[in-house]
């Protein structure tokens, strides 16, 4: 089930105070971003957040996990965004510790 367009101006709302947040849409879903990393993706109406170190101690060890797509890196599950802070607690510790994409190569 793809995601809605409600569910993604949802999570943009509830994601706002962690940083400049976006959503662009990828093969069918979406890649989550803040201020120029990305976070996770955002697909069938659940946020999938990059797995960190930081991420396992502040969501503990009954953290939900599960994979976006097939073949998918496992990644931390949100499905509730309700607790605003504590999300974008979440967010703002992952992106430290996340580096910048890659440049890309000039085409010739």
């Amino acid at each position: 089930m793809p995601c809605t367009d409600d569910y993604i101006q949802y999570v943009l709302e509830q994601l706002s105070p962690a940083g400049d947040v976006s959503a662009r849409k990828m093969f069918g879903e979406y890649g989550l971003y803040m201020d120029g990393k990305v976070m996770g993706l955002i697909c069938d109406n659940q946020v999938f957040l990059k797995k960190t170190e930081v991420g396992a101690e502040l969501l503990g060890e009954d953290a939900m996990e599960g994979y976006a797509y097939p073949g998918a890196n496992l990644s931390y599950v949100f499905e509730n965004l309700d607790d605003q802070d504590f999300v974008c607690q979440v967010m703002k510790a992952t992106w430290e510790v996340l580096p910048y994409p890659k440049p890309k190569k000039a085409r010739k």
